[in-house]
């Protein structure tokens, strides 16, 4: 049962790091097991498919990561197309030792679109829950023999709650499930799980942390640079207002209730 729901969980981290804008595995980004303190991989070249994904998603990082600082237009949208293939060897190493890899290469992508004014409030006020918009994740598994790849598509409206500009909870709140049918009872069963027990959830803040802080320095723009929240400014809806946040309050609140179902 443990292997299983390692298997589902890597799976579903394949679906979850691309909207984080994670670039685990390029050469000059940051592996998700550096992130989890783990030795970082060596260096590898990248191929002509690779480059053009990485070049687009930073491309993307850097609207985001203005717009979490403050800089550009004050409202609007950004949209971008993210694309990320996850190589096996890579995917082998986040499932473990304890579990097999039966599958090739990953390729995954998403349309996403986020508010300027939603991202510059995450960083600047005392206490929001940003709740993005639906997002529909489209993910090829290869397969060996030169088979066709499995085509999974999942919805999920992911929501961070932020606290004077840290990510402090996350759910992904995973929707419709379509995939074949050799591999939908693994999928569905892993949003369902997710969505009851939230497991992904601390995942989800370490990449969005670690995304508007070491990512956004590397293109130069650190929201830590933007000016910090009005002490006197008017806590928003639903913050205890004798609530005292200070730097030393990292921990990440229980949510009140997880979604018991999918549908």
């Amino acid at each position: 049962m443990r292997t299983k729901s390692a298997l589902v969980m890597s799976i579903l981290l394949l679906f979850v790091a691309p909207l984080c804008l994670d670039s685990a595995a390029d050469a000059s980004d940051t592996t998700l097991n550096e992130i989890a303190d783990k030795p970082a991989k060596k260096k590898r070249t990248l191929t002509p498919q690779e480059k053009a994904e990485k070049a687009s998603r930073r491309a993307c990082k850097v609207n985001i990561c203005k717009a979490l600082a403050g800089e550009g237009p004050p409202d609007g949208e950004i949209t971008c197309d993210i694309v990320k293939t996850w190589r096996e060897e890579d995917i082998e190493e986040m499932v473990g030792s304890r579990v097999s890899w039966t599958w090739g290469d990953a390729r995954c992508e998403s349309k996403l679109s986020l508010d300027r004014k939603m991202l510059r409030d995450a960083m600047t006020k005392r206490k929001i829950t940003v709740a993005l918009p639906a997002q529909t994740v489209t993910c090829r598994l290869g397969r060996k023999k030169q088979e066709e790849p499995y085509k999974v598509v999942v919805d999920l409206a992911p929501e961070v709650t932020f606290k004077n500009g840290k990510a402090t909870d996350a759910e992904l709140n995973w929707g419709q499930v379509d995939a074949p049918l050799a591999i939908y009872p693994l999928i569905y069963s892993g949003t369902g799980l997710d969505n009851q027990t939230n497991v992904l959830g601390p995942e989800v803040v370490k990449l969005v942390n670690h995304f508007t802080g070491k990512k956004c320095a590397e293109v130069g723009a650190k929201p830590s640079e933007a000016p910090a929240p009005d002490p006197d400014a008017e806590a928003p809806a639903g913050a205890d207002e004798d609530e005292d946040i200070g730097p030393e309050e990292q921990k990440v609140e229980k949510s009140e209730a997880r979604r018991t179902a999918q549908r």
